[in-house]
């Protein structure tokens, strides 16, 4: 999602430039170059994406689905067929010499590209920063190393890698602008065949196969136990395929639908995985569970490195535990339904936590204007604005 979006914008920004380009050629001299400068750039991608990257015009040269894997054990068994990936994304940089390499999240691979792109001189900007605030903090240095320019989507975030020498900017979070989905509940219940006179409860298990396999069987226990009076929705992530969902879920009645947004937006709450997906249902004001389970290796090897209070991305934002975390062996369908059943009634519990939402909500926004006040740009924009400034930069430094 966080490609895509920033492919958009990063050919919004370039057009914007040469717009601004193209005005001024009548009003005062330009360089002798300005008749190609004034040309809308012809940007072009190539790297590692899905779907929506390919869509948005990028040549992906290694699918995203190919390096899908969660937890420390898990990665292991798979660390031959990485390892060929990421040779064959680096010699098609070889091949391609891009003027620029944007690395976005996926820390365990991208600051390996990183280091050989350094090596062979390309700028690097990270888009969305390792969360090694949070984990393993010795190795901001890896940034500090190979990165160029981080571009960090939460508030707290830009101020940590400052005081660890990186470069980093907050430029809000990616979610932070998405628009209330505009299908009516009605409309989106005669679409899926649901019944509009139930609550809804979302269920997102994460978007990975591994930690789907782990998290979904007691997502659908909680929701037997809850019981018909429900409607279940699961939008499929798009790294997911249908049918591995379908046999999963058997004949329990749930409902898959494509996307995650509607699906949050009509629900009255949900049990959402730990990850983006949180972002989303907070962005959406929908109350929700948090749960997670890796294997037992994994946790055992990795709590003991976490270096932050809380789980879940909304309670770190807010600085408080504004939804309940249910991790590892807390992670029950018995705990996750009365979790459940404090947040579904109208009541202090659930309008505790709609504030703490709202909260959340706007801290991911963009940094405001000094001047005005106001939000200046949409996250994605931003970012895409500071990278083609800095492209501009370096490669006027080698020209030079």
């Amino acid at each position: 999602m966080y490609g895509a979006q920033l492919i958009e914008a990063l050919r919004r920004a370039a057009e914007r430039k040469a717009a601004e380009l193209r005005s001024w050629t009548g009003e005062s001299p330009v360089p002798t170059r300005a008749s190609s400068a004034t040309q809308s750039p012809q940007l072009e991608f190539f790297g590692v994406g899905g779907d929506r990257m390919r869509a948005a015009g990028c040549d992906t040269v290694v699918d995203a689905k190919d390096l899908s894997v969660v937890g420390i054990t898990e990665i292991l068994s798979h660390l031959p067929k990485i390892y060929g990936l990421y040779r064959h994304l680096i010699a098609e940089a070889d091949r391609r010499k891009p003027d620029l390499a944007i690395v976005i999240d996926s820390p365990a691979f991208n600051w390996r590209v990183a280091r050989q792109m350094k090596r062979r001189g390309v700028p690097v900007v990270y888009y969305v920063a390792p969360q090694f605030w949070a984990w393993r903090q010795g190795r901001v240095r890896l940034l500090r190393d190979y990165i160029d320019k981080a571009l960090v989507i939460f508030p707290f975030e830009e101020k940590f890698y400052r005081e660890r020498g990186v470069d980093a900017t907050f430029v809000g979070h990616p979610l932070a602008d998405l628009a209330q989905p505009g299908i009516a509940r009605n409309n989106y219940a005669a679409q899926f065949h649901l019944d509009a006179a139930k609550y809804w409860i979302t269920l997102m298990p994460g978007s990975r196969v591994k930690e789907v396999r782990m998290n979904l069987p007691t997502i659908l226990e909680a929701a037997a136990e809850l019981g018909p009076e429900y409607g279940f929705l699961l939008p499929v992530a798009p790294t997911l395929d249908r049918t591995f969902l379908k046999n999963l879920i058997g004949q329990q009645s749930v409902t898959l639908v494509p996307e995650s947004l509607p699906a949050l937006w009509h629900s009255r709450a949900g049990i959402i995985a730990s990850g983006t997906a949180t972002v989303e249902a907070a962005m959406m004001r929908t109350p929700f569970v948090m749960v997670y389970r890796v294997s037992s290796v994994t946790f055992l090897l990795g709590k003991p490195r976490v270096k932050v209070p809380h789980f879940a991305m909304v309670n770190l934002i807010a600085g408080e535990q504004v939804v309940p975390e249910l991790v590892q062996h807390d992670f029950t369908a018995t705990n996750v339904v009365a979790k459940l059943r404090e947040i579904l009634p109208e009541g202090p519990a659930r309008d505790r936590m709609l504030d703490g939402l709202t909260r959340v909500k706007g801290k991911l926004n963009p940094p405001r204007s000094e001047s005005t006040g106001e939000t200046q740009q949409a996250p994605a924009d931003r970012a895409a604005e500071i990278i083609l400034d800095l492209a501009s930069t370096w490669r006027a430094r080698s020209m030079a």
